[in-house]
Parts: C-alpha cells; structure tokens; sequence
C-alpha cells in the first residue's frame, strides 16, 4: 500500500531501556520511517547506532546532542546524525515533542548505550520490549567489549530549513536537499500547480506533508494527502505530486546508491545481524 498515516499505525516504544521515545515504523526495503514522540523534559541517554539517522521536528523543540554539540532544534530544523556518531534528543521542558525520524536498515532502530560494543545480533523493538520496560538501564545486558561510538571529530550536524511552518508562503518552488552517507533528505515548498513526476523512482521515497494538498498518484493507485499523510514509493514505482492548495510544504526522504548496494549485497550473515528478516514492530 503506498499511503499512510502515522496515527493508524500500532506505536511502540522503540528503545525503552534507553529513551521514552514511543512512536509508530514503516518499514520499506532499504529504511525505517517512523514519528517518534517524547513528553516534556523526556528523551533518550547518550547512545549510538550503527546506522545513519536522519531527525526533522515537527511540534516541540528537541535538546539535542550529536557528538559533542549541543543545540536546541525546533521544527524546521533538520538534524543529522551520522553511523556511529553518538547522540541524544531530549524534548526540553517547556512541552512535548514530535518529530520525524528516519534511519537506514543497515541495523534496527534499537540504539546502543554509549559504553557498549555492537552486539553480534540487533534486537527487533518487539524484543526489546519484551526485554525491557521504559528507564530498565541498570537492567540493560550490554554487549562486552569495546563501544564503537564516535564522539571526537564530528562535524556539525544541524541545518536550519525554515523557522516555522507558519511562515508566509513562498512565491515559486523551492526545494533542498541534504544527502548523507546513505539516506537523502528534502525539505520543499511549492505552490498551486506545481506538480513532480516521477516515471520511475531511481530510489526508494517517503513523503510527508507538513502543510497544503497534495494530489499523489502511485501504483495505479490515488490519494489526496493533507498534513500528515505519506507516500511510500520503493525503487523503481512510479509516482507523480502536485499541489491542490494555494501552497504546500512537505518534505521527503530517499536512499543512496551506496546504502542499496550495501544492502542488496550483504551476505546472509550480515543481513541476520542487521535483521533484516524481521518485521520492525
């Protein structure tokens, strides 16, 4: 199905023993798309993964720590936190927070603790939470050996896209893009008309609306998506966008090249770490 939306999907907390993170995943072939939301004064531990992960707030603002750097991030500011790279996003005291939060399946979306090794096998959410409940550190098994992460040396990770969703509108299309390692962000402003056609997606899509009407047609299939509502095109789909509303604003997220080789070319072994059997919740 290639529409959605977050508040129809079941919500889990993602690593409970580390963050009181909780939110909703869809999972395509080469990442997870996911709304993480986190109450007032909440959020995660110093950590780290082995995959890269990409942060946009939505509602609230997040105190929020990539590497050494410590920075308040507000919705339209764009946060990326590269493999490795160890981090924390706490939402700040005066209120809640919700933002999209995106990472490639090279690992699950269950972090690791600053001080621990990268296990031989990563837990499923379903397992972690079977493990463990919310704030169950002293109770985390962590994986003997060296901690990967990365704290020295990590270049800035914060990009201010727009100072708030209710700026005025803009007067022709605007679109930017931030590519990592392996996952690619846009963030886009468009107005009445304007219209995107993809004949075949040279790589696998997510879109999120943040404001307007989108008319989206994908897979045979078609949908009029306002705030909220998501596309999900895999490589090789076909999809065409274009704005109902006087203006939109929607942002979008897509694989690279290097992480669809890295994935369609893991050995079995490697995929059962990463794995990539099993279904995210």
């Amino acid at each position: 199905m290639p529409f959605h939306r977050f508040e129809n999907i079941e919500s889990n907390f993602l690593t409970p023993h580390l963050s009181s993170a909780r939110g909703p995943v869809i999972e395509g072939r080469y990442m997870y798309f996911c709304l993480v939301n986190k109450t007032a004064g909440t959020g995660s531990e110093l950590h780290y993964h082995p995959n890269e992960l990409l942060i946009f707030p939505v509602r609230g603002k997040l105190n929020a720590i990539v590497g050494k750097d410590r920075r308040i991030a507000p919705p339209g500011m764009f946060v990326h936190a590269p493999a490795y790279a160890r981090h924390s996003m706490r939402a700040t005291e005066d209120g809640d927070c919700s933002y999209l939060y995106m990472k490639d399946k090279t690992w699950t979306v269950v972090g690791l603790a600053e001080d621990e090794a990268v296990p031989d096998k990563a837990m499923t959410v379903a397992e972690v939470n079977q493990k463990y409940n919310v704030g169950d550190r002293d109770k985390h098994q962590k994986a003997p050996g060296q901690s990967q992460a990365v704290i020295e040396g990590v270049k800035v990770c914060y990009y201010p896209l727009i100072d708030a969703f209710d700026a005025p509108p803009v007067s022709a299309r605007r679109a930017n893009w931030i590519e990592g390692e392996r996952l690619a962000f846009g963030y886009f402003e468009a107005t009445a008309g304007s219209e995107t056609v993809e004949k075949t997606a040279a790589h696998e899509t997510f879109i999120y609306v943040l404001h307007g009407e989108l008319a989206a047609e994908c897979k045979g299939e078609k949908q009029s998506l306002v705030a909220g509502g998501i596309l999900q095109a895999a490589r090789g789909d076909g999809y065409t966008l274009k704005v109902k509303s006087p203006f939109a604003r929607y942002v979008a997220v897509r694989s690279t090249p290097y992480l669809e080789n890295l994935i369609d070319s893991m050995t079995p072994g490697q995929a059962e770490q990463a794995r990539l059997n099993m279904k995210a919740n």
